[in-house]
């Protein structure tokens, strides 16, 4: 039994594990009735793994929830849904292939007999879209809509709830604009009018100062502090979420980098985003051979686009590129692997295997033209190479003729790093290398990406962890809101300046600084 007036819902000592690690341990939270509760913490910290417990979307391995003093448990989303909770997601969940109203009204459709009610849902979809300031025709498929847009069609689908209590918000303006982010604001401030309660997560130090009135910081799955906004300083954020006096192993190394010649040098690379603004504004930086680089920030920074980038993925982008002493003229991605670059993406699932081929071919796919003899295929040297990088990258298999969903996360994830080695790469590209993998297949990949380095490849490597690119990193270069914001080495390689540099020298609104 739980009761607090002023609490609208109550999480006591949740736990969630997952194979290979603890999301969340013993985190006691309250959501304060009529508040903007804000959420905030490192990526990894567990803020939006509390919040799909609160919403249906996960259930606890252990703790309890309360809501009005009555223990609640949500089986899944519609159980939550009844009790009056909506999340606007992170990750949009809307149906590309399917209109504005129907995505609004998916799960609280209106019928007219037998039939649904489109001209309800319509002009319902006119009417909340008119309020968010944006009038969207509702017939528009929600695929041709921009980023933004999209965003604000997540937002609409959760204000139609009549009987909404408690509105989840995980990082609502990552994709808006600073006048969209204004209309934000405003609404939250009128549901907070007609008494409803909402959990804020966002990165971005400015927002969380304007509109937030009530911190609470998550720092590895466990509660760390909370406090009310108007008492707490830009100090007081940053010391709890990075701790105090925290050392971590860095790798040594036996490369004299102050003497190696640069590989890769990027000046001004620019890529215009869609509707206005920069996805990447005048990023400049350069890469030693043998050198670890690492690239720190966090959603939204333009990270995973500079891959994009330099893998001819963007030919709209501007600016220029030295590879190896000469201008390098960026066309396709064949060419760029021809070139001696080769990328691990951060979604291996997606984006880094071919799931219905062994773990065979998708080590060999992206050098198959290396085992080609005319029409056929050298089996026996494209089985050599990849038994080749099964032990210099420890991949533990039975058999590489076996599906490669066979395969735990760690062990996929060094395919994919040993299917871009097997294309001989001057530079290689690592997008979140130990993103969805345990402590000790990240451990792993660490040592390979260290070893791999001393061997004089040159890597670059994004994270958003701040623990994972202290210990690898020779040399960071941190970017935000598509903006390179500084360039750290040595001392200066620490967790508070890494999060200072994260939102120094930003604005306000959709530009704002980020923690």
């Amino acid at each position: 039994m739980f009761e607090d007036p002023n609490v609208v819902l109550h999480c006591e000592k949740i736990d969630k594990i997952y194979p290979g690690t603890k999301a969340l341990d013993g985190v006691s939270f309250d959501l304060l009735k009529g508040k903007v509760n804000v959420l905030i913490g490192e990526n990894g910290a567990g803020k939006s793994t509390l919040m799909k417990m609160i919403a249906g979307i996960e259930q606890p391995s252990a703790g309890k929830m309360y809501m009005d003093g009555k223990e609640v448990y949500f089986k899944d989303t519609n159980a939550a849904r009844a009790k009056g909770i909506g999340i606007i997601h992170q990750e949009l969940s809307l149906f590309p292939n399917m209109t504005v109203y129907e995505n609004i009204f998916i799960g609280h459709e209106f019928k007219k007999g037998l039939f649904l009610d489109d001209k309800k849902h319509q002009e319902g979809a006119r009417k909340v879209l008119a309020r968010l300031e944006h009038e969207i025709p509702p017939e528009t498929m929600v695929g041709d809509l921009r980023v933004g847009q999209q965003q604000m069609v997540e937002i609409a689908r959760n204000l139609i709830q009549d009987d909404l209590r408690v509105l989840i918000m995980d990082e609502p303006t990552s994709s808006l604009s600073a006048a969209e982010v204004k209309v934000l604001f405003k609404i939250m401030r009128e549901l907070l009018a007609d008494g409803i309660s909402i959990v804020y997560i966002s990165h971005r130090l400015e927002e969380i100062m304007e509109i937030g009135d009530h911190v609470t910081i998550l720092r590895d799955g466990k509660y760390v502090a909370d406090a009310d906004v108007k008492d707490i300083e830009l100090s007081w954020i940053v010391e709890n979420m990075v701790g105090k006096n925290t050392q971590y192993h860095r790798f040594k190394r036996s490369i004299d980098l102050a003497k190696a010649e640069k590989v890769l040098e990027m000046e001004d690379i620019c890529l215009p985003k869609q509707g206005g603004g920069w996805l990447l504004n005048h990023v400049s930086m350069y890469l030693k051979k043998g050198e670890v680089l690492g690239i720190y920030g966090l959603l939204g920074a333009g990270r995973s686009e500079l891959f994009e980038c330099l893998m001819g993925m963007h030919p709209e982008h501007t600016g220029k590129i030295t590879y190896q002493g000469k201008p390098m003229k960026v066309k396709h991605i064949a060419g760029q692997i021809r070139s001696g670059l080769a990328l691990v993406p951060e979604d291996r699932q997606r984006q880094g295997l071919i799931q219905t081929l062994d773990i065979c071919k998708n080590t060999s796919i992206a050098s198959m033209k290396r085992y080609q003899f005319g029409p056929f295929l050298r089996s026996g040297a494209e089985e050599k190479a990849v038994d080749g990088e099964i032990s210099q990258l420890h991949i533990k298999v039975a058999d590489k003729k076996l599906p490669i969903l066979s395969l735990s996360g760690g062990n996929q994830q060094k395919v994919v790093i040993g299917k871009g080695l097997l294309t001989n790469p001057t530079v290689l590209l690592m997008d979140e290398p130990s993103r969805g993998i345990d402590i000790g297949a990240k451990t792993e990949v660490f040592e390979i990406i260290h070893e791999l380095s001393e061997q004089g490849l040159s890597i670059i490597v994004i994270s958003s962890e701040l623990k994972e690119i202290m210990a690898i990193a020779d040399r960071i270069y941190v970017l935000s809101n598509g903006k390179c914001t500084g360039e750290l080495e040595g001392e200066a390689i620490n967790e508070d300046t890494l999060v200072r540099t994260s939102y120094a020298g930003l604005g306000t609104g959709a530009g704002a600084a980020e923690v």
